[in-house]
């Protein structure tokens, strides 16, 4: 089984299963894309300013900064001082909390940013919860060839791209201040602690 097949589930039963061939760092290459063809099939029970969606339960906060192509789901809360960028669908119930910025991600229902996060070019499974200060990078500017690949469960993944921040699956916890370097997949439940780095990157 692969590895989109194994986290299929994050979205199998949304708007995104449409594009599951193309894999997880597929998906977030083209967020902006896909949000943008998301859009012509919404409800009318959302408002629309150019191409940002938000659901009319949405609570938007001033000094939130919204950048289309863009879609905020049923009962979020996206607080002052946000930022969502770069192609971004936001599923029901979830929260960006102040200082956060969002670019080309997706977030499942329930899923929590406290404040000051960066997540870039990942997809968060439901119920996905990140402390603050939490960091997911998208992109290795340390290195000459930056190209994302990963190292998981034994078997080296060549994304074919260069930006990649992670695929996270349901009921993830990340701790304050934590790391989780560019090109990861975090299984299911699990645990990053607070101050931890996690680094999938083959040799690191």
């Amino acid at each position: 089984m692969g590895i989109l097949e194994e986290h299929v589930a994050l979205w199998r039963n949304s708007p995104l299963a449409l594009f599951t061939d193309q894999g997880a760092w597929g998906i977030s290459s083209r967020s902006e894309e896909i949000v943008r063809n998301l859009l012509d099939g919404l409800a009318d029970d959302y408002d629309r300013e150019g191409q940002v969606a938000v659901h009319r339960t949405a609570t938007v906060e001033r000094g939130a900064l919204l950048k289309g192509p863009l879609i905020v789901g049923p009962q979020c809360f996206i607080a002052s001082g946000s930022l969502l960028r770069g192609g971004c669908w936001i599923d029901q119930d979830c929260i960006v909390g102040p200082g956060a910025e969002l670019k080309s991600t997706i977030l499942f229902r329930g899923s929590k940013l406290a404040h000051f996060n960066f997540v870039g070019d990942s997809i968060l499974g439901q119920g996905v919860n990140m402390e603050a200060g939490s960091i997911i990078a998208n992109h290795r500017n340390e290195l000459e060839a930056p190209d994302i690949r990963i190292l998981y469960q034994g078997k080296v993944i060549e994304t074919g791209t260069l930006k990649f921040g992670a695929l996270v699956g349901d009921n993830t916890r990340i701790g304050a201040n934590a790391v989780i370097a560019p090109g990861a997949i975090l299984a299911p439940a699990t645990t990053v602690g607070r101050l931890t780095l996690i680094d999938q990157r083959p040799g690191s």
